[in-house]
C-alpha cells in the first residue's frame, strides 16, 4: 500500500529510540530524557474536584481554552513576560508547547515555505516543519551556541516565513541575550517575517542570567508568535498542556487548526492548570534548589573529562551538550554507554548536529544520588571507549 514520503523524510522520534535500549538494559540510569523529578503542586490536585462536581465538563468546550485557565494566563504574561493579551494578540490554550508550535507552523505556512532553526534545535521542531510539508533551513550558531544574526541575514529567501529561537535553550542550555533576541526581532520585523519563540524552560536559569520574552519588546508582539509550557515548570509532561501567544490575524487559522486536531484542549487538565498558575512560579523557583545542587554535581564531574570534550557553557534549562573528541558515530557511541555502562545520554544529531560528535544529557530528573553515580558511569564509558 502507498505511504507518504513525506513522512518517510521525518526524522523517528530518538526518546522512544533510546527508551527501548534502556527497557532492554535493566538497571541504566537515564540522562537522556528532558523532565524534571517533582510533580504537580497541589492546588493542580485540588482543581479535579472542581471538574468533577460539574456534570457539563464531560462535554466539548471552547477551542481555546476554559475562561478561568485563560485568565490566569493572561495575568502571568502581563506580570512576567510583559506580554499584553490584547486587541493585537491573541492566545490559544494547547496539549503542550509542541502542539501550539505545529499549530504555529501550519497557520503561518504553506508546503514548500522555510522556517529557519538555529542548530542546534530542537528535533520535534524539525519534524513538525516537515510533517507540514516545508523546509527546515539549519542555521549554525557561534561555539557557544548563540545566535549570529549575520548567518541568519544570509539563510534567508523569499520562501522564508520564520525564525524560530528556544531560550533557554533544548539541547544546549544556552540562555541567549537581550541583545541576541533583540536583533533577531527586529531582523524579522523588517523582512516581514514570524520570530517563533520557544519559552518552555523560563524559570530555568542560573548564575544570574535572565530569560527575556521578545514579544515584550516594542513592535514586537505584532510578528512574535510565543510558545509556553506548563511541563517543566510545574512537573506537568504528561498533563499536556501549554499556551501560545500570537498576532491576532491568525487566529482564525489556529482555530481551524485546533479544532481539527483536538476540539479542545482535556479539559481536566486544563482545571489542573488553572490550579498550578494559582501555586505560581514560586512553586518552581522552589524546586530549582534542588535541581542546583544537581547541577553542580554535574558540572564539578564534567569538567574532571579535561581535553576528552568540550562542554556548553549552559546557564539554562537542565541539559549540557558535550563534543566529544572522537571521529566516533554519536549513535553507536549512545548504543554503547547503554549497552557497556548502564548509562543512557541523547546523540546530537538528532537536534540538527551532523558534524562531530555531541552528546545531549539532562540533568533535570535526577536525585543528588542517581545524578551522581549516572555521572560518574559516563565519565567511566567514555574514558573507557573514546581513549582506547
Amino acid at each position: 500500500m502507498f505511504r507518504s514520503l513525506r513522512m518517510e523524510n521525518v526524522q523517528s522520534p530518538i526518546i522512544p529510540i533510546v527508551g527501548e535500549l534502556i527497557r532492554d538494559h535493566p538497571g541504566t540510569i537515564s540522562l537522556g530524557q528532558g523532565v524534571v523529578a517533582y510533580g504537580p503542586p497541589p492546588e493542580a490536585i485540588a482543581q479535579i474536584e472542581h471538574f468533577l462536581a460539574r456534570p457539563e465538563n464531560n462535554k466539548y468546550h471552547l477551542v481555546t481554552g476554559i475562561p478561568q485557565l485563560l485568565e490566569k494566563i493572561r495575568d502571568k504574561l502581563r506580570t512576567e513576560n510583559n506580554i499584553a493579551v490584547d486587541g493585537g494578540t491573541a492566545l490559544c490554550v494547547t496539549a503542550g508547547a509542541n502542539m501550539a508550535f505545529l499549530n504555529a507552523i501550519l497557520a503561518i505556512c504553506d508546503p514548500g515555505d522555510e522556517v529557519i532553526l538555529l542548530t542546534p534545535y530542537y528535533f520535534n521542531h524539525e519534524m513538525a516543519v516537515q510533517i507540514a510539508d516545508c523546509r527546515p533551513v539549519p542555521v549554525p550558531t557561534d561555539d557557544a551556541c548563540h545566535p549570529v544574526l549575520s548567518k541568519i541575514e544570509q539563510a534567508v529567501t523569499d520562501r522564508t516565513r520564520a525564525v524560530v529561537t528556544i531560550s533557554p535553550n533544548n539541547p544546549a542550555g544556552v540562555v541567549y541575550s537581550e541583545t541576541a533576541l533583540r536583533q533577531i526581532s527586529d531582523f524579522c520585523r523588517r523582512r516581514g517575517l514570524y520570530h517563533i519563540s520557544d519559552e518552555a524552560y523560563e524559570y530555568f536559569t542560573y548564575d544570574g542570567r535572565r530569560h527575556f520574552s521578545p514579544a515584550s519588546f516594542a513592535g514586537g508582539a505584532a510578528h512574535t508568535i510565543s510558545l509556553f509550557s506548563l511541563s517543566k515548570a510545574y512537573g506537568f509532561a504528561s498533563w499536556r498542556i501549554g499556551y501560545m501567544t500570537f498576532p491576532s490575524h491568525l487566529e482564525p487559522a489556529v482555530k481551524k487548526i485546533q479544532d481539527t486536531n483536538l476540539i479542545c484542549p482535556p479539559v481536566i487538565s486544563q482545571y489542573a492548570a488553572a490550579g498550578a498558575l494559582e501555586a505560581g512560579a514560586a512553586y518552581c523557583r522552589r524546586q530549582l534548589t534542588a535541581i542546583e545542587r544537581v547541577r553542580r554535581i554535574v558540572t564539578d564531574e564534567l569538567n574532571t573529562l579535561g581535553d576528552l570534550c568540550t562542554i556548553s557553557p549552559a546557564a539554562g534549562a537542565f541539559y549540557y551538550l558535550l563534543k566529544i573528541d572522537t571521529d566516533m558515530d554519536a549513535m553507536h557511541l549512545t548504543e554503547r554507554l547503554i549497552r557497556e555502562h548502564g548509562v543512557a545520554v541523547i546523540p546530537g544529531r538528532t537536534f540538527g548536529l551532523e558534524e562531530g560528535c555531541y552528546l545531549r544529557i539532562s540533568f533535570g530528573p535526577l536525585q543528588e544520588q542517581t545524578a551522581r553515580e549516572g555521572i560518574r558511569r559516563l565519565i567511566d564509558g567514555l574514558t573507557n571507549i573514546v581513549r582506547k
